[in-house]
């Protein structure tokens, strides 16, 4: 069956709006350059920079189709691609074309006369179906069929290092980096100037972009933020994250900083990227049980939850991609360690957080690491399975959840669970048996690039001691 392209309907914008049509804002904004983009299996921006008034009269008369090598959307980190498969030297590393969404173009204010543009991968004019935003599109399809929809709010952690760009950083190894905060500064208002600056920078172009973020806070690591975002519909939620991470890591380096994104650095840091779920039928919310119920969920509602916990234990590399995801899922980290829920639990998985018409899930699993888009493909997937086979939750968790050894334990490496999702008919089922060998490849490639290299910690436990 073939995928089918669905995205919501935009509204054409004012010239004077940041996103719009490509056209108006080249001439509104003078912009000199475009980034045709799209979203790799890694959750970065992938893609060429055009001059802008040259891609625009050459879209408006058909005179060009854009391409690129497939492999955007099937390799790892460090752009290696698997040995087989659909984007290999098996296959001769060919072109995928792109569908740009012209209506959706955006200024970019951290990159003076540049608007960005997405496209999306396609094969003989359908989505191809080995890209991210083809899952997530499919999982949300497959959810409206049962007459719901989904509305997604993203929160994130990272980390922020002073004194340092990315490029100084790679120089110096990774090495003797500098946290811009140096202890447990969780909801401080009192922020070293740096930060401040750095924050209220990264507030103003996110804001100038049509990117709004509803809060930021200083978190309990070192040189550790949090930034919330509004509500939305699930795939804009997942595009604008992408264009947060670009814009957090070029406003950095523009200070003098650096900003990580990894699940787990250096002195025990974790960082996530929790998801915060609500679902919706022509009739309103539907995971609560009505007005004056607080956190009780409907039956609907702990399907859902039911689902979740079946789920996304057997799709890990969707929300924990490599090797070093794996760090940050340890006892009493805020982050969880075994797939339980509880209402307005943080040592849980799925947290049911919020009030009556607000009700929602939060999925604390993903790493900040995560690619949002497959992260979501998973969480809608597993949702909608809950919801379609009537699941019951188990017990849900009081209390500390860490200590709950009747739940299943999340996988303690990538190669777990790289095990459990290659041999997952459920998996397979509701992903499709070509995705679920796609990404597998692809997330063997990170176990490959880290079993073929001495660490420090190995040449520290053995160089004198084996």
């Amino acid at each position: 069956m073939r995928a089918v392209r669905s995205r919501m309907a935009r509204t054409t914008a004012d010239v004077t709006s940041p996103v719009g049509r490509l056209h108006q804002l080249v001439d509104a904004f003078g912009l000199d350059t475009v980034l045709l983009t799209t979203v790799d299996v890694q959750g970065r921006l992938k893609g060429k920079a055009y001059e802008a008034r040259t891609l625009v009269e050459r879209l408006r008369s058909g005179r060009i189709s854009p391409e690129m090598c497939g492999y955007v959307i099937g390799t790892d980190l460090g752009m290696a691609a698997p040995q087989t498969g659909a984007f290999s030297w098996q296959t001769g590393f060919g072109d995928v074309a792109l569908l740009p969404d012209l209506q959706r173009a955006r200024v970019l204010p951290w990159l003076p006369g540049t608007a960005v543009v997405f496209a999306d991968p396609t094969s003989e004019g359908w989505p191809h179906p080995l890209g991210p935003v083809t899952a997530l599109n499919e999982q949300r399809n497959r959810l409206a069929g049962l007459g719901l929809t989904a509305a997604l709010g993203i929160e994130t952690e990272f980390v922020l290092y002073e004194g340092t760009t990315r490029d100084a950083a790679a120089t110096a190894g990774w090495r003797r980096l500098r946290p811009a905060t140096w202890d447990n500064r969780d909801y401080a208002l009192d922020q070293p100037g740096a930060v401040a600056e750095f924050g209220r920078r990264l507030r103003q172009v996110l804001a100038e972009a049509g990117l709004p973020v509803e809060a930021v806070k200083l978190e309990g690591a070192p040189g550790q933020t949090e930034v919330t975002f509004p509500y939305g519909e699930p795939l804009a939620m997942c595009e604008q994250h992408v264009l947060f991470k670009h814009a957090a890591k070029a406003v950095a380096d523009e200070r003098g900083m650096a900003a990580s994104f990894m699940a787990a650095l250096p002195g025990g840091v974790g960082s996530g990227m929790h998801l915060h779920v609500s679902l919706h039928s022509d009739r309103g919310p539907v995971l609560g049980t009505g007005a004056g119920a607080g956190k009780e969920l409907s039956e609907l509602g702990e399907q859902a939850v039911a689902g979740l916990l079946t789920v996304l234990p057997v799709t890990a590399p969707l929300w924990a991609p490599y090797v070093n995801s794996y760090k940050r899922l340890r006892e009493h980290s805020f982050a969880p360690d075994r797939f339980t829920w509880g209402r307005d639990n943080r040592s849980c998985a799925v947290r049911v957080v919020g009030h009556d018409s607000s009700l929602r899930l939060e999925v604390r699993l993903p790493g900040a690491d995560a690619n949002p888009v497959l992260a979501m493909a998973a969480v809608l997937a597993g949702i909608r399975h809950g919801i379609a086979a009537g699941l019951k939750p188990p017990p849900v968790s009081t209390g500390d959840a860490y200590q709950d050894h009747h739940a299943r334990p999340v996988p303690r490496s990538l190669a777990e669970a790289l095990a459990a999702f290659e041999s997952s008919t459920l998996a397979a089922e509701l992903l499709g048996e070509r995705v679920v060998t796609h990404l597998a490849s692809v997330a063997h490639l990170d176990l490959e690039h880290h079993a073929a290299r001495v660490t420090d910690a190995e040449l520290e436990r053995g160089f004198a001691q084996a």
